[in-house]
């Protein structure tokens, strides 16, 4: 083949199957490399463990009902 004559069509399928597989393996290793940074990130922005978390509440009493009825028991031997 000369400088002047066309590739053949097989040689022009097979380059852009070259390129198109190395394009594929940098998209894939650039995926990759976020979502390794975006795990970092997310282990970086974790708590520390054994941190004490305290919080205060105050609780109000639900009114309670006047009981219907009343029992007394009288026990004499014990």
């Amino acid at each position: 083949m000369s400088m002047l004559e066309r590739p053949s069509t097989r040689s022009r399928e097979r380059r852009q199957r070259r390129i198109l597989r190395w394009a594929l393996l940098a998209l894939l290793l650039l995926l990759v490399f976020a979502v390794g940074v975006a795990f970092g990130q997310a282990l970086d922005d974790a708590p520390e463990p054994g941190g004490a978390t305290t919080s205060v509440r105050t609780l109000t009493p639900l009114e309670q009902e006047r009981p219907a009825r009343t029992v007394t028991v009288t026990v004499t031997q014990p």
